[in-house]
Parts: C-alpha cells; sequence; structure tokens
C-alpha cells in the first residue's frame, strides 16, 4: 500500500548513535553535497554530553539542520544494569507471581546455579478481583473500587510507574482500559503501562515482563531525552528530534515514552538498517552483518536485503521484550574487552570491558588492565601514535610490561604469543555469535556476505570469514560510523501485533482481512502524526502459524492483506519443510498472531557521498604511508599501510596489507585479496579456505 505524501528531495539530516564506548555523528548535508562525521567517547554519566561533544567536534550549526536521529542505549543500559525507576504492578487476582515463575528455563541451561530477580519485586505486585477468559469472555466484573486503593496504595509506596496486567487481556482489554481510567485520575505522570497496548497477544508471563520493562524505563527515558532537547534548544536547535527503536525504524521523541521498551537494542538495529541500505547500493542482498565495538559484537542477519526480525528476543536471562526487534546477538568482545586468567589459570576474554574511561592501556588514560585493543596493538595491527584518545603517550614497551605481569608469566608464554591467543579466543567467541543468526537457524553462512563494521570488526573479520568458510568480506566506506548511518537512512516504523490463536478451519477470513486493515489504519495515523515529509507510506503483513499441537512458531509473510485459507496453510506448510525437512499435511495449521509493519520512507540516501573528500587522489602508491612489522601466523612480516581517505574507489591489493581510517583499521591477511567499488566499499576476497 502507497500514500503519496509531500515529496521533498533535500535536507540536512544529522544522525547520532551512542555505543558503550563511543558515540558517533554523521552529519549529511545533501543542499551541498557534503559529509561531516566525529567520533567522541561516551559519557556515560550523561549521555546527552557525549552527543553535545561530538557536535562541538563536528563544528556544526544546529540552526542550519533540518532534523536529527538518535539512537541511544540508556533504557538497554538501564535495564542490564538494573537502574530502574521504582514500578509497581496491579494484577488479576492469584495471578501476580506469573512474571517471577517465569518459563521452565535455568540462566545456566546446563549448570544447577543461578539466580533470577523480576522486574518488579514482589511486594510491589498486588492483586485485585477481575477475570476474562482465554475466549475474551468476562468470568469476575473488575472491582472498580480495589483498583483505586491498589494504586493508591502503590503511589504511597513511593512508585514513579505502574503496570496494568491482567489475564487475558490480549482477548478482551476493556478491564485494562477501564482500570487506566481510574488510575489516571489521579496518578501524577503519565507512566501507566497497560500489557495489551505493547503485546496485545498471548503468553502471560512474556506480556507481562515485556509491560514491566516499559514502566520501568520510561522515566529513565524521558528524563533522559528531555535533557537532550534541552542541551540542544540552546545549541540553537528547533526542529524535530527522531530516535530509534530496536525494529529498526524511528519515531518522534515526543511519541517514544508511550513505548520505551521498542528502544532496547536501538544502537544496534541502526547498524543492521545501515548494512543492509549499503547492501542494496551495491548488489550484494545476503549478508551477515558483524558490529564489533568497544564493548561487545553484534551480529544479525539480512536475506534479500531485509533484516531479521523477531518478537521472541532477551536482553538478558528472564528478561523477554516481545515486541519486535532486528534480531541481534550479541557477546561480550570488544575492543576494550578484557583479558584475563580465571580461577583455574586458564585464559580469558570478555565479557567485562575497560570502557571509554578509563579503557584500554593503549587510551592512555590509566587503564593497566589487557584488552583486544592492546593485543592488536602488540602484534602490530593499529598504530599506537594514530590513536585518538592516547593522552598521555604509553609505548609499546608499557603494554608489553603489563601482558607480562599480568598474563604472559603465568601462561609460560612471551607477550606476542600471549596477545595472539588474545585475538584467537576473541575470534572463537564472535563465531560463535554468527553461528547462532546462521547455522542455528537453518542458513548457510557460507552463501552470505561478512559486512564488517564498527571500530574493532575490519581487524577480524578476515579471521572470522576463514573460520566460517564465507568466501567474501564487505568493509563499507565508514566502518565506525555506521549505526550513526543507519540512524540517518532509517525510515519511521510502526509494528502491530494480535493474537487470534485459533485453527485455521474456524477462521473467518474476512475478519482477518478486517484486522489486517485496522492495524494498517492505526499505523498511517501514527506515522502521519509525526508531522514528517515523506516519499510515501507502505504497509507489510505476516502472521505466526504452528501446526495443532505444537509450540513451534513460523511467520508466513504476505503479499497483501487479503489472503485466502488455502494460500495461509499452503505457506505454512512449505515455511515449515523448508525449516524443519518434515511434511505433515494432514495436519491443519492454527493462527497464532496477526503482524501488520507501517513504514514511512524518507529520501534514499546516496552512500557516495561518504567518500566526498577533497583529498582522495587516483594513484595507490600515493597512498602508501609507511612500512610496519606485522604480525602473522607465528610471524612478523614487514607489511605495507595505507590511508584509505586517500585511496583510489577502484584499486586492487594483495595481502598482506594494513588500511588506516580516521574511525577504524582493517587487517588483510596474507592469503587474502582486496579490491574497492566505485561507491568507496572495500571487498575482501578471503583466501585459503
Amino acid at each position: 500500500m502507497k500514500d503519496d505524501t509531500s515529496i521533498y528531495q533535500s535536507f540536512n539530516v544529522l544522525g547520532i548513535d551512542v555505543g558503550g564506548t563511543f558515540t558517533d555523528l554523521l552529519y549529511v548535508d545533501k543542499e551541498n553535497n557534503t559529509i561531516e562525521f566525529a567520533k567522541v567517547p561516551t559519557s556515560p554519566e550523561n549521555q546527552a554530553f557525549g552527543v553535545m561533544d561530538a557536535i562541538n567536534k563536528a563544528k556544526l550549526k544546529l540552526n542550519h539542520v533540518k532534523l536529527i536521529v538518535h539512537g541511544t542505549t540508556t533504557t538497554t543500559n538501564a535495564l542490564l544494569e538494573r537502574k530502574l525507576s521504582k514500578t509497581g504492578m496491579i494484577t488479576t487476582k492469584g495471578f501476580k507471581d506469573v512474571i517471577e515463575l517465569g518459563r521452565r528455563t535455568r540462566p545456566n541451561s546446563y549448570g544447577m546455579q543461578g539466580k533470577f530477580v523480576p522486574i518488579i519485586p514482589r511486594d510491589l505486585r498486588f492483586e485485585v478481583n477481575e477475570r476474562v477468559d482465554a475466549s475474551g469472555d468476562i468470568i469476575t466484573v473488575l472491582d472498580e473500587i480495589e483498583v483505586k486503593k491498589t494504586a493508591e496504595e502503590l503511589l504511597k509506596l513511593g512508585c514513579e510507574s505502574i503496570v496494568i496486567h491482567f489475564l487475558h487481556s490480549y482477548a478482551n482489554n476493556n478491564h485494562e482500559l477501564r482500570a487506566f481510567e481510574i488510575i489516571s485520575d489521579f496518578w501524577p505522570n503519565n507512566y501507566i503501562t497497560m500489557g495489551h497496548s505493547l503485546l496485545s497477544e498471548n503468553r502471560e508471563y512474556e506480556r507481562g515482563v515485556t509491560a514491566a520493562i516499559n514502566a520501568s524505563v520510561q522515566p529513565i527515558l524521558e528524563k533522559y531525552l528531555r535533557k537532550l532537547e534541552n542541551e540542544l534548544s540552546i545549541a540553537n536547535y528547533k526542529n524535530e528530534l527522531l530516535v530509534m527503536n530496536g525494529n529498526g525504524g524511528t519515531i518522534s521523541s515526543k511519541m517514544v515514552v508511550n513505548e520505551a521498551a521498542k528502544t532496547v537494542m536501538s544502537g544496534p538495529a541502526s547498524g543492521v538498517i545501515a548494512a543492509a541500505h549499503t547492501g542494496q547500493s551495491t548488489g550484494v542482498n545476503n549478508i551477515i552483518t558483524y558490529d564489533m565495538g568497544g564493548t561487545s559484537t553484534d551480529v544479525a542477519l539480512i536475506i534479500g536485503n531485509q533484516p531479521s526480525v523477531s518478537s521472541d528476543l532477551e536482553v538478558e536471562y528472564g528478561m523477554p521484550v516481545h515486541v519486535p526487534m532486528v534480531d541481534v546477538r550479541t557477546v561480550g568482545a570488544g575492543g576494550g574487552s578484557i583479558a584475563k586468567l580465571n580461577l583455574a589459570g586458564l585464559l580469558e576474554v570478555g565479557p567485562e570491558s575497560a570502557g571509554s574511561f578509563p579503557g584500554p592501556i593503549c587510551y592512555g588514560n590509566g587503564g593497566t588492565i589487557p584488552t583486544i585493543s592492546d593485543a592488536n596493538l602488540l602484534l602490530g595491527r593499529l598504530n599506537i601514535s594514530k590513536i585518538i584518545s592516547n593522552k598521555n603517550k604509553v609505548s609499546i614497551d608499557d603494554i608489553k610490561k603489563i601482558f607480562l605481569k599480568k598474563l604472559s608469566k603465568s601462561l609460560h608464554l612471551d607477550e606476542i604469543k600471549t596477545a595472539e591467543a588474545v585475538i584467537k579466543i576473541a575470534n572463537t567467541k564472535m563465531a560463535g555469535a554468527i553461528r547462532m543468526v546462521s547455522i542455528s537457524l537453518g542458513v548457510d553462512p557460507r552463501d552470505f556476505t561478512l559486512f564488517a563494521f564498527g571500530g574493532a570488526g575490519p581487524l577480524h573479520a578476515s579471521s572470522l570469514a576463514k573460520e566460517l568458510g564465507i568466501p567474501k568480506v564487505l568493509i563499507p566506506a565508514r566502518p565506525g560510523i555506521t549505526n550513526a548511518l543507519g540512524c540517518v537512512v532509517a525510515d519511521l516504523r510502526q509494528d502491530f501485533t494480535k493474537t487470534l490463536n485459533m485453527p485455521i478451519d474456524n477462521l473467518n477470513i474476512q475478519n482477518l482481512h478486517s484486522l489486517f486493515n485496522d492495524q494498517e489504519k492505526k499505523g498511517i495515523e501514527l506515522i502521519k502524526k509525526q508531522g514528517l515529509e515523506l516519499t510515501n507510506i507502505s504497509s507489510s503483513f505476516s502472521i505466526d502459524m504452528q501446526f495443532i499441537g505444537q509450540t513451534h512458531i513460523l511467520r508466513i509473510d504476505l503479499p497483501n492483506s487479503y489472503p485466502d485459507l488455502d494460500y495461509l496453510q499452503k505457506s505454512f506448510e512449505k515455511s515449515y519443510l523448508k525449516r524443519f525437512k518434515v511434511k505433515l499435511s494432514e495436519i491443519k495449521a492454527n493462527i497464532v498472531n496477526v503482524n501488520t509493519t507501517v513504514q514511512g520512507h524518507k529520501v534514499p540516501f546516496d552512500i557516495s557521498l561518504l567518500n566526498n573528500k577533497l583529498d582522495k587522489l587516483l594513484n595507490l602508491n600515493d597512498a602508501l604511508l609507511e612500512y610496519r612489522e606485522v604480525y602473522f601466523k607465528d610471524k612478523f612480516l614487514n607489511t605495507p599501510i595505507y590511508s584509505r581517505d586517500r585511496m583510489p574507489f577502484e584499486f586492487e591489493i594483495k595481502g598482506p596489507a594494513i588500511i588506516e581510517q580516521m574511525d577504524t583499521t582493517t587487517l588483510i591477511e596474507p592469503e587474502d585479496r582486496v579490491y574497492g567499488d566505485n561507491l568507496g566499499n572495500m571487498f575482501i576476497e578471503v583466501g585459503d579456505l
């Protein structure tokens, strides 16, 4: 479906992504065909400070900026660190422990230990009389007086936000809506979350936890955004601020707080969106994204330029966020990941990170613990003189001494072998994450291109590709600011899910068509409400299905909003056969959830703008900076070092080589061949597979 609106051809847009270690900025002036970019340390105490530092470093005048799109880790960090707002819950009598009982799983699948702390403690979960069955029929009428008294009690206990989570509200939401009306009359803010409003599907545990997460981070997100808006206003910015959601779309900062849970994993999602956009521009349709930053590594799958989106992800154990999010898997391996010896004397890398301060030893901020970045430096892969954070001029000898003291002596290795071991362990962890988004889902990574970005990704990409049998690596023009690029290119997006949970034979197909149309209409209204000029609005539809009696759910993408029953049954059987290699045509399917995605599309971004630099030369020899000893497979090789900014677009180099640029360093191993395209991307053909 398309809805034509006013088309604009040029505007100035600023993308800012806040990572765990660095804050990245990309400014695109489409009127003058110029760009600016910046990378500064993230300010954990208040991310707004890092955002403004990046703007100041880029020397931007915000009165010339027409739009700012922001990816933030505010909600993700709040969840992982459990620094949440005090939140209460009102639920159906007899069911206050649903969010604590959870599923029959363990924090450690093969262990007998581990703990689970619910988002809302038991003493802040209250019950009221009401009951609706799975068909939506009212069994017990809502006790409105009890709702009012309970909410007043939670307010007295110091709760800043509140969750209304009633049994089977996906089938009949009237009780939740009425409780919302009652509480809204006296609750001092808008931090009231109804379970069905975020997740109108069955599974009480997942719906309750998602609602609890939303309510717990609402005050935190709003306080941060208002601080940021104030800082931007002081700097003379008067236009719209959009926020990245975890689904890869954007939404106005004025609207995002109501559904704050959707901003979880917004940073990783922006990188995946940028990868899909770049892949589409270069004709590479099937991609495994590999984003290695300073704190962690994020990987995701893109098939046919469409990122994989899931509503079944967990931020950590016992913390399911069942709203549509780009399916990103994360491991604790980044440039700042700490290398240490465990109690058994074995070498471990991550998940703890040195962060942006003090950071790795090579940052010169007082760091004294070995990290992945320090290991790469000892192997000659990084130039210590070009590390932007090296304030106190730490030397290679200083790093060697720390490696010797803390790791090498106990391991009975020299410093170089120790550094090599650190890299190998880190690569093994990252390869495991890639297998989770490919092999574990029935996808062969050898059929994909590895898209490597992040400040540290291009350093490790070739080794990972070799381990996984991936024949080609794509390095975008600006790997270190790819997440910021994702903010620039991301469209507006709204997702809707409604549980039907009925056999296909019982489905009234007209009701299904009406539900799709209602979801689409609501999405278009919300997107238009944000007041941005768009090229068009499009909608896509899908259904979650399973065989009756089974728990496996498969998402079936639909060509339109009016499928017939025969098409649904056959499409599901085909998808089931492809996924599980089993044909069960004699069993009827069950319709679980109905899904609609509505997107408001901005003007397409031309990625060639990322290379708009005056010092770009046409002679590869002019880009040669020096030769340096770099360690490869048990020996140092005299390796050419190139400046990427001074290289021609189209070139070819056989390894070994190192290519340096402001935001990253790319390692070309001896067996590899690297070449450039006319858009400024690099492709590594991996040798020795």
